[in-house]
């Protein structure tokens, strides 16, 4: 399969909505290929987000993890029941708190962790990880700039 034609960087002023389409479909683009090469281990990309999450820090609610993947605590709730029935993760009572549990990954869930982070870190080898390091590091530098700027907008409230 030939390369693709690299890239013509448009001569005119940037249009901010133009960079905004092309972001978004190259977020579908590259999530539709992670979600492939996740399915190939038997996750969806939920499900690995939840699982990965979870190695940064175990321990969370149900309702920090949510707050951390910008879902609602009922699509956790239901996520996790899965996860918990896979093998994958375990809910540990909190001491002094009645209502919520503790999650925590078993050793089958941070083995398909670990897996799950491989291939995206494979992935992003192949694809960004091919631009120039001064290219990727002026892209982190405007990622969160731009991340910044979104934080300070209000989500509506029904949106987590």
């Amino acid at each position: 399969m030939p390369a693709p034609a690299p890239a013509q960087i448009p001569t005119e002023a940037a249009d901010p909505l133009r960079v905004w389409f092309r972001f978004i479909r190259l977020n579908r683009r590259v999530t539709a290929a992670m979600a492939g090469e996740l399915r190939g281990l038997g996750l969806s990309i939920p499900q690995f987000d939840a699982l990965s999450t979870l190695t940064e820090r175990e321990g969370m609610t149900q309702q920090d993890l949510a707050a951390r993947l910008y879902v609602t605590k009922g699509n956790v709730s239901g996520l996790i029941d899965r996860l918990v029935e896979a093998g994958l993760v375990e809910r540990r009572p909190i001491p002094g708190d009645r209502r919520s549990h503790a999650l925590h990954l078993t050793a089958a869930g941070a083995d398909l962790a670990t897996r799950g982070i491989a291939a995206q870190k494979a992935y992003v080898a192949r694809t960004l990880g091919q631009l120039p390091e001064g290219d990727i590091a002026d892209f982190e530098r405007l990622v969160l700039k731009w991340r910044d700027l979104a934080r300070e907008q209000p989500l509506p409230e029904d949106s987590v």
